[in-house]
């Protein structure tokens, strides 16, 4: 297996390597590129089509609190990828991608018709294309300066500043979600873990007064299983995660207290997924960029899950869904897109159980699809998808779930499945700042 994996992770070394130069330029913003920096051409074989939009418009009869449904669920694969044809395709594979299909028996991808759903409101356009010769890095790539609201490098010239485009991309002001994570073993076994979820994204609002600079606002209580219901997380993630480290607080119903918890960052590891995760993998990255140097290698094709709404399906249960070795492979969708590739190598001077992470981001949102991440002795240890899908009345394109797959021990962590919860909300959830607070955290404990 080990030979096997060595091999993806040689072949994406030549990926990266081939990769071309960039020649755009911010001039071109809302013209030959979209406002958020994306090619707005398809590509010569017409295989990715132009950008035109994207989706705006729910589908007729919906209202907030239903099920948002699929756009595409009526199309079929157009080919499927097994480990017997992977190296007709691996050129547009991700190394994680390919490891699963040479390791896992039941996997496989299949292939659907590329569609370009991403659509914002027209402000975030308007800034995104302000930002771009407004917004600067600072303090060695650690900070952003003056971007407002959207994503504040649609033209990136290294790899901080892709990375972050994905951290500050547009996803709505605030989430609220309830949410089921499954936690597998390697026999096909798994744990449900229920968490309702209440994520503040104060940069994404016009005109808030925010003077810390804060990024994000994390709300989560866990309440399923019995032995940890009732335990709750509180962290305020800033802008300059370097300069302000990010403040988090746990609330604990055996002790009816609330204390400071210092180390939900970095390599620490995620709670209650029998390790399965670190805190950064969340997101598929998130928090400081200061372990690693962040090389933009540059705009590719590659085969990544995409329009994902099967995946949160109502009808089907989660059993339907987390099967032995990976996630059901009949309810992922995947596309080829471009995506920007960044290629993160851990510093000297700094410690992380990954020594290597390869992110994929979607070009036309700047969600990051994929994320491969390598152990000490660059191995390729585990890969990450986001679950990502249009949300129309928004408008924005959203990760709606997470799959991460280690793997060395054929194991892997389903985060955000909804199918038998109410839908997601991503705006107007009456979350404020207040939420967020010590006080507010006692306040909400319930035993």
């Amino acid at each position: 297996m080990k030979q096997k994996l060595l091999a993806a992770t040689l072949l994406t070394g030549a990926i990266l390597a081939a990769a071309p130069a960039l020649a755009q330029t911010a001039a071109d913003l809302g013209k030959s590129l979209t406002p958020t920096g994306a090619i707005r051409a398809g590509n010569a074989e017409g295989t990715i089509p132009a950008w035109t939009g994207g989706i705006t418009t729910p589908a007729p009869g919906w209202h907030l609190g239903q099920n948002r449904p699929d756009p595409y669920a009526s199309e079929r694969p157009l080919f499927s990828i097994t480990a017997q044809n992977v190296g007709k395709y691996q050129g547009k594979l991700t190394a994680g991608t390919v490891g699963m299909l040479r390791t896992l028996p039941s996997f496989h991808v299949d292939v659907y018709p590329t569609h370009r759903s991403f659509a914002a409101p027209q402000y975030i356009y308007d800034n995104a294309i302000a930002n771009a010769s407004r917004a600067h890095l600072a303090n060695d790539g650690q900070d952003v300066v003056g971007a407002q609201v959207a994503i504040p490098f649609p033209i990136p010239h290294n790899g901080n500043e892709a990375v972050w485009n994905h951290i500050l991309r547009w996803r709505g002001t605030e989430i609220q979600r309830q949410v089921q994570t499954a936690i597998t073993t390697p026999t096909g076994d798994y744990t449900l873990q229920r968490t309702l979820e209440k994520i503040y994204l104060p940069y994404d609002i016009p005109g808030l007064n925010n003077p810390k600079k804060w990024d994000s606002m994390y709300w989560g209580e866990i309440q399923e299983p019995p032995r940890i219901a009732g335990l709750i997380t509180m962290a305020i993630s800033y802008q300059n995660p370097f300069e302000q480290p990010r403040t988090a607080w746990q609330y604990y119903p055996g002790e009816r207290r609330v204390r400071r918890a210092p180390e939900i960052s970095y390599d620490t590891p995620y709670n209650n997924v029998d390790g399965l995760a670190t805190v950064d993998d969340y997101d598929l990255f998130n928090g400081a960029v200061d372990r690693y140097d962040w090389k933009l290698v540059g705009r590719r094709e590659f085969y990544v899950p995409y329009n994902c709404n099967k995946f949160q399906d109502p009808k089907l249960h989660y059993s339907d869904i987390v099967k032995k070795d990976s996630v059901n492979p009949d309810v992922v969708r995947w596309e080829l897109h471009r995506v920007w590739v960044v290629d993160a190598t851990l510093k000297p001077d700094f410690m992380h159980i990954y020594s290597r992470r390869t992110i994929y981001m979607d070009e036309d949102s700047w969600q990051m699809l994929i994320s491969d991440r390598y152990d000490g002795r660059n191995q390729l240890w585990r890969t990450g998808w986001a679950m990502s899908v249009q949300v129309p009345d928004v408008p924005a394109y959203i990760a709606d779930g997470y799959v991460l797959t280690d793997l060395y021990q054929h194991r892997y962590l389903v985060q955000g499945m909804h199918n038998q919860e109410r839908p997601p909300t991503y705006i107007n959830t009456r979350i404020s700042p207040r939420d967020y607070t010590a006080e507010a955290l006692r306040r909400s404990g319930r035993r």
